[in-house]
C-alpha cells in the first residue's frame, strides 16, 4: 500500500506537492474523535453552528486569491476563473446555513388531548465525505456545511489531485473555532477508504465521482444498513428548439461545453438542434469555439486550460478519433490552438457533427472539451435521443415557450431540467440524478433530510 502520493500539476508536469497517507493509528484516532465529538456537537444550537459556519465562509473570502492560485496549480483551471469557485462556495454555504432552522425544525403531529407528539430530525452521526478534484470546493460544500449544521461530525477525504482543499477546510474550521473532532480530514488510499466505510462508526457516505467509484462505495458498504449519497457521471444533453433565441443559446452552450475544459459532471456533452436551425447554430457554435485561448492557466488571457492529466486527454482524444473513423466530422482543427493530438493535457476543443448514438462520444461520458451536435426533426425525436443514455444528471431545452419547455421537461429522464440555462447548481433546488448518475440529493431543504433521521417522540401526560 502506498504510504505517500504526489500531486502532479497539469500546468507543467511538475510535482506540486507530496503528502503521506494516514496510517492505521491516525485513522483510528480520527474516527474515535469524530464519534466522541458528535455526542456534544448535536447538543449545540443551530444558531451556534451557524455562527461557526459563517466564520468558515469569512476565512474562504479572506483567502480567495491564494486558494484560487493553489487550485489552478493543482487541477489546471485558468486563474481568471478559479476565484469564482470560492464565490460559489459562499453562495451555497450561506444558503444552506440560512435554511437550516426551518429545514431542521421538529415536525409536529396534530394536537391530541394528553399527548405531545412530534418528529425530531436527529443527526446521523459521523459523515464521511469523499470529494473529487474537478470542483473540489463546490462539490464538497454540498455535504460538509449541511452535515455540520445538522449536528453531524465530518471526516473529509479529498482527491489526491487537490489535497490542499482538505487542508484549507481544516484551517477554516480552526479559524472559526469549531470544537476539536467535529471536522477532520485524512489523506487515504482507495483501500483505506473501503475499510473505513465498513467501520460501524461511519454513519453516512457522501461520494462524488465516477460510476465505478460509486460501485466501489456500495461494495464497501456491503450488508451495512447505512445510506450513501452518490453523485456520479453525466452525459448531459441540450435541445435547441426552432423558436430559440439563437445567440443566447450559442453563447451559453459553448460555455456549458468547454468551461473547466469540459471536466464537469453537468457539462454539455451532446446537443440536439432542430433541423431548420442546424447549419446556422453549428456555424455560430464553431465560430465562438475558435475564439478560446488554450494555454498556460496562470496567464489571465487564457480561457481554456489543460485537462487534469495526460491520460484524461488521451482518453477523450481516442473517443474523438473513433468517432471520426466511424463517419463523424471534426469542425475544429487542433492546429488552430497549437495543440498536439496526444500525450499532452492541453487538449484543443472539439466540435463533432455527423455523429450518432452508436458512437461512444455520444453515449459514454467524455469529461473533456468535446461536444457532438445532431439535427432533429421535432420534440419527439429530441426527447427520445435525450433519454437514450445510461445517465440522467441534467438536461436543458432552449426555447422561448415555457409551456413547451415544461411539457418536454416532464418527459426527460433527468435530475435537473433547465430552460435557457445549463451547467449550474441552484442551492435552493435539490441536486440529484437518476439512472447511472447516482442517487440521493444534496442542497435545498431536501439535502438536510438525507443527513438526518426521523426520531419520533410520543409523550403522554398523566
Amino acid at each position: 500500500m502506498a504510504q505517500s502520493f504526489q500531486t502532479i500539476s497539469p500546468i507543467d508536469g511538475s510535482v506540486y506537492l507530496e503528502r503521506k497517507n494516514a496510517n492505521g493509528k491516525k485513522i483510528e484516532k480520527t474516527i474515535t474523535a469524530a464519534q466522541s465529538a458528535q455526542m456534544k456537537w448535536q447538543n449545540t444550537t443551530i444558531s451556534e453552528r451557524a455562527a461557526i459556519c459563517h466564520k468558515v465562509i469569512e476565512y474562504f473570502v479572506q483567502h480567495t486569491d491564494e486558494m484560487a492560485l493553489e487550485l489552478t496549480w493543482q487541477m489546471g483551471r485558468p486563474l481568471r476563473y478559479t476565484p469564482f469557485e470560492i464565490r460559489g462556495f459562499k453562495e451555497r454555504a450561506e444558503y444552506m446555513i440560512g435554511i437550516a432552522e426551518t429545514s431542521l425544525a421538529d415536525v409536529l403531529a396534530p394536537p391530541t388531548n394528553g399527548f405531545k407528539r412530534f418528529i425530531k430530525r436527529a443527526p446521523l452521526g459521523t459523515v464521511l465525505v469523499l470529494a473529487p478534484w474537478n470542483y473540489p470546493y463546490l462539490t464538497s460544500v454540498n455535504a460538509i456545511i449541511p452535515a455540520i449544521m445538522a449536528g453531524n461530525t465530518v471526516i473529509l477525504k479529498h482527491a489526491t489531485q487537490t489535497p490542499l482543499c482538505a487542508e484549507r477546510y481544516a484551517a477554516a474550521f480552526e479559524y472559526a473555532g469549531l470544537p476539536t473532532g467535529v471536522f477532520q480530514y485524512m489523506h487515504l488510499s482507495h483501500r483505506q477508504v473501503a475499510k473505513i466505510i465498513k467501520d460501524s462508526r461511519i454513519d453516512y457516505v457522501a461520494f462524488t465521482g465516477s460510476v465505478g467509484g460509486g460501485a466501489a462505495v456500495q461494495k464497501a458498504m456491503g450488508s451495512r444498513f447505512i445510506n450513501a449519497g452518490l453523485e456520479l457521471g453525466g452525459k448531459d444533453p441540450a435541445y435547441v428548439r426552432a423558436d430559440v433565441n439563437l445567440d443566447h443559446a450559442i453563447e451559453n452552450l459553448v460555455d456549458g461545453a468547454f468551461f473547466n475544459s469540459g471536466q464537469s459532471c453537468c457539462g454539455i456533452e451532446r446537443i440536439y438542434v432542430h433541423e431548420s436551425l442546424f447549419d446556422q447554430f453549428v456555424a455560430g457554435f464553431v465560430d465562438l469555439t475558435k475564439q478560446y485561448i488554450l494555454g498556460n492557466p496562470l496567464e489571465q488571457a487564457t480561457t481554456l486550460g489543460p485537462m487534469v492529466k495526460i491520460s484524461a486527454a488521451n482518453f477523450a482524444q481516442a473517443q474523438v478519433e473513433k468517432a471520426i473513423q466511424a463517419g463523424a466530422k471534426s469542425l475544429v482543427a487542433p492546429t488552430l490552438f497549437n495543440a498536439h493530438q496526444s500525450n499532452t493535457p492541453y487538449m484543443a476543443p472539439q466540435v463533432l457533427i455527423d455523429v450518432n448514438h452508436s458512437m461512444e462520444v455520444m453515449s459514454e461520458e467524455t469529461f473533456a472539451p468535446v461536444v457532438g451536435i445532431m439535427p432533429v426533426k421535432d420534440d419527439v425525436e429530441a426527447i427520445q435521443l435525450m433519454n437514450d443514455s445510461q445517465y440522467g444528471l441534467t438536461a436543458s431545452v432552449w426555447t422561448t415557450n415555457i409551456d413547451e419547455a415544461l411539457t418536454i421537461g416532464n418527459q426527460v429522464e433527468t435530475g435537473t431540467f433547465f430552460m435557457n440555462r445549463c451547467d449550474y447548481l441552484d442551492p435552493a433546488l435539490a441536486w440529484t440524478g437518476v439512472k447511472n448518475s447516482g442517487r440521493g440529493c444534496t442542497l435545498s431543504s431536501l439535502g438536510y433530510e438525507v443527513l438526518t433521521r426521523p426520531k419520533s417522540f410520543h409523550l403522554r401526560e398523566i
